[in-house]
């Protein structure tokens, strides 16, 4: 269809099949720009207007708009299904119960009404590093990580450790050295200043087996959420939505969010376009995470009216099997 040099807010709207009111809810949230006024004070678009209006139409999701539908259509649905269900109950004389609204909700995720919990302990831990990423030469030594140091000609000074708690290994015949902070070059700088005082030129290979003090999580709408550790001081959100396995077909691409702890215990949110990240190559979206950083996936608002629906109706449809084809006539 052409566009006119100047056309009116209702010749707009009937051109990309929306409504007059829902451009003027877009102007007045600024998802938009306010269109001009003619000498009367009456809306007009020009061509390059109308575009960008498209433009926005076809690549972004009102998702404010779209939520409220659907949870008015759940909550239809949902009404329904219960005096559905309470009719096949009381054919068969026996109470009908169903599954919680949350059964087949994310690995780590609680929703309710009021907000979104995140239980980073009931996550799943995943020992899988992705063949692109290189052992970082920046990674710092912290708790838990395991290495090993190999003293040439000197087997008595070689051997596995573990930094503990306190950032420390115990080092044989030398006692407590502290580790944390420092990557793998400088331990063996220092190993090789303190063994000095021991033997003649000691040739120190520091090795890093396990890479464990250093973790991030992706959780939600992904195909393998859980908690990654890290082989260097940050990663990609890109890499770490491989390490996941990527976002499922119910995840809210365009509304992911990025948490970083600070020092005090206090979160902070961070948006993130998945779906320019993924399928548009815009790298802007493409943040660093840090250790301790969480990534969540939320999902669609079909998908979680899904979920509030599909243990329900499944109840009803046991039940109708089970009382006969009675209790199907009292469902329908």
């Amino acid at each position: 269809m052409g566009i006119k040099d100047r056309l009116s807010i209702t010749d707009v709207a009937g051109h990309l099949g929306i409504t007059p009111r829902t451009i003027m809810r877009w102007e007045k949230a600024g998802k938009i720009r306010k269109s001009k006024r003619d000498w009367r004070g009456w809306r007009f678009y020009e061509k390059g207007d109308v575009e960008e209006i498209q433009r926005f139409y076809e690549t972004a999701y009102d998702y404010e708009q779209f939520e409220k539908t659907m949870m008015r259509t759940t909550k239809d649905v949902l009404a329904s299904l219960i005096i559905a269900s309470l009719a096949a109950s009381s054919i068969m004389c026996e109470p009908v119960y169903g599954a919680t609204a949350d059964a087949a909700a994310p690995q780590g995720v609680v929703e309710s009404k009021e907000a979104v919990d995140i239980d980073l302990g009931a996550l799943p831990a995943v020992n899988a590093a992705p063949a692109t990423v290189q052992e970082g030469i920046k990674y710092t030594l912290g708790p838990d990580d395991i290495i090993q140091v190999e003293v040439r000609r000197h087997p008595e000074f070689s051997g596995k450790y573990e930094v503990n708690s306190e950032g420390k290994i115990e080092y044989k015949y030398i006692g407590d050295i502290i580790v944390t902070g420092l990557t793998k070059a400088q331990l063996n700088e220092r190993l090789v200043k303190i063994l000095s005082e021991y033997i003649i030129e000691p040739e120190v290979d520091v090795q890093i087996l396990a890479y464990l003090s250093k973790v991030f999580y992706v959780v939600g709408e992904v195909g393998r959420p859980g908690k990654f550790y890290m082989k260097g001081d940050k990663i990609t959100i890109r890499e770490a939505l491989v390490l996941a396995a990527l976002p499922t077909e119910a995840a809210a691409m365009r509304r992911c969010r990025l948490i970083t702890p600070d020092d005090v215990g206090k979160n902070n949110y961070r948006d993130v376009n998945v779906y320019k990240l993924l399928y548009e190559g815009d790298l802007t979206c493409n943040y660093e995470m840090k250790p301790g950083d969480v990534l969540y996936v939320p999902a669609t608002a079909i998908a979680k009216m899904i979920r509030v629906i599909s243990p329900v109706t499944k109840t009803v449809s046991d039940t109708a099997g089970a009382a006969g084809p009675l209790a199907a006539v009292a469902v329908l």
